[in-house]
């Protein structure tokens, strides 16, 4: 609870028999709940309605609430489970709002808020260098950010370099910044905060990354790959390019097996193809795997009704079993047209992220609580401050190990951002909102003296697993030979059983007469199945004259 104090909002002791959440909203809007405290056996979507209603948002199939366990492995909360059973740690629960599902086409979104939401979520991403794009396209995306949040350009407020104060990606130039203040004097003059927000999102929508959650992994060769679901399809980032790109519609198949995640997928001519990588863990194959399913059901299904539930192996004993519970993307299109109400009003406040003091580091500017019923305004606050650093987007370049900007998971851990982890450790949210700019400082500032002994250094603390994890491993190992060793079992005995009936039946077949035929056969019928026919008959008879009896 310390981290509340930290940022101005009230610790609430909770009995034992209640949950303690903490939720943090989006990218930069803190969220109270200082009444959320539901029973134990509370589901997610309890959480989940609580959340939209006080964000008073209606068009919430886009989002999703995620959460980081103690093994820092990244979850989406499922709804349909209870919270408690999902958590691993120990109340209070930290977990975040995020856009789960991109919205193909974002101005299709009805309501202001909803594309607000998204708008953070899509700046975020362009902050954390998961956006990638052009020189040209990074400064008209920077340019509609800061017509959003500051307005018209005017000299007696803004003054020559004022463009530097903020930091929109990892890395930029001086020759960046001055491109953005130019396109923001002349290009963007009369631009209304919704008007620039809608024409960021449809410019972040032509991007390839557009809606790209990296999944670190490797490839066969041993090669770091960035596995991501997109509206479009399943994309595969690899060095400075995109490798793999499968629609939807071509995807036939998603597997894994511990650490190892395949794709099936028919192109044209009916070309098949296997694609196969490896997860670092088999708990991040398995968050891979279901966000692949997850993401194949929203944009390629056109109702709910056809989402069936799916095994991550062809061996029906065997496996993972996942079941999307949400609506698909044509259902959701469906019921944000058909919404009719006056749209919630939004209050904006505080510039974008602060990047001139490495040593200033505050939580977002003024903590919003949101309190009341779906009718009142929903006040959203602005981004949290970081470090800035100056580099060069390329032309041509993509590749999301250049961003820099790492994720915390506490006051004392940092997590790097999936381009970072070579080695394919996992992404962390944990308390990221509060302490994302701690975090920027720290990275930003040792970057540059990292020599090759500190990445060394580094990578050997992140492939530093846990001590138990090979032991869980083969722990698994074996109750998976278990398992497959009683189900063999069980089918050989089950065989046995309906050949003996079949031959003891008068049944006329060739193959069964020749089996009567036989002199071992002959031995089991006279001096085992007889006998044991004679008995079971006997015991029978006692109990039929006894329940008559009675």
């Amino acid at each position: 609870m310390n981290r509340d104090k930290e940022e101005g909002s009230e610790a609430v002791s909770m009995p034992l028999t209640k949950l303690c959440v903490c939720v943090c909203v989006c990218v930069c809007v803190c969220v109270c709940l200082p009444s959320f405290s539901p029973q134990r056996d509370a589901k997610g979507q309890y959480l989940f309605d609580l959340i939209c209603h006080h964000l008073n948002l209606l068009e919430k199939d886009y989002f999703g609430i995620r959460y980081v366990d103690p093994d820092k492995q990244r979850h989406w909360l499922e709804f349909t489970k209870s919270i408690t059973k999902q958590m691993k740690s120990q109340p209070p629960f930290t977990m975040c709002l995020r856009v789960k599902f991109y919205p193909p086409d974002p101005a299709v979104l009805k309501e202001e808020i909803t594309r607000y939401l998204v708008f953070l979520q899509v700046k975020r991403d362009l902050y954390h260098g998961r956006l990638l794009c052009k020189t040209s396209d990074a400064a008209l995306l920077a340019a509609y950010i800061l017509q959003a949040e500051i307005g018209d350009y005017d000299p007696g407020k803004h003054p020559e370099g004022y463009c530097s104060k903020f930091q929109f990606f990892p890395k930029h130039s001086e020759k960046l910044e001055r491109r953005i203040a130019e396109i923001h004097k002349t290009e963007l003059i009369a631009q209304s905060p919704e008007t620039s927000e809608l024409n960021f999102l449809q410019k972040a929508q032509m991007l390839e990354t557009y809606g790209v959650d990296p999944h670190p992994c490797k490839d066969v060769s041993g090669n770091p790959a960035f596995l991501a679901f997109t509206p479009l399809g399943f994309t595969v980032l690899q060095g400075n390019r995109r490798i793999h790109f499968l629609k939807w519609d071509e995807v036939t198949k998603l597997k894994f097996e511990a650490k190892t995640f395949h794709i099936y997928a028919n192109q044209k001519e009916d070309r098949k193809i296997i694609l196969t990588y490896f997860a670092p863990t088999p708990e991040a194959c398995k968050h891979l795997w279901k966000c692949g399913v997850e993401n194949q059901a929203f944009y390629k299904l056109v109702k709910s009704s056809q989402v069936r539930t799916v095994s991550s192996s062809n061996l029906f004993f065997k496996g993972s079993r996942f079941r999307y519970s949400g609506k698909v993307a044509k259902e959701v299109m469906e019921l944000s047209a058909k919404i009719k109400r006056d749209p919630p009003e939004i209050h904006r406040a505080g510039p974008l992220f602060h990047a001139q003091d490495e040593n200033h580091i505050a939580p977002p500017e003024s903590e919003v609580r949101l309190s009341g019923g779906p009718s009142s305004p929903v006040p959203l606050n602005r981004p949290y401050q970081g470090a800035s650093t100056s580099a060069i987007i390329s032309d041509e370049i993509y590749s999301p190990s250049d961003s820099v900007l790492p994720t915390p998971v506490n006051e004392h851990r940092v997590e790097m951002l999936p381009g970072r982890h070579l080695n394919g450790a996992t992404c962390t949210i944990d308390k990221e909102e509060s302490k994302e700019a701690v975090a920027a400082a720290a990275a930003l500032s040792k970057e540059a003296p990292m020599g090759d002994s500190g990445r060394r250094r580094l990578g050997l603390v992140r492939n530093r697993a846990p001590p138990q994890s090979e032991v869980q491993e083969l722990n698994k190992f074996l109750l998976s030979v278990l398992r497959l060793f009683l189900v063999t079992m069980g089918l050989l005995f089950v065989l046995l059983l309906l050949l003996i009936m079949l031959t003891e039946s008068e049944l006329d077949v060739a193959l069964l007469r020749d089996i009567r035929k036989t002199p071992e056969f002959q031995q089991f019928h006279f001096e085992y199945f007889c006998p044991l026919r004679r008995w079971f008959a006997c015991k029978f008879r006692w109990l039929g004259s006894f329940l008559i009896s009675k």
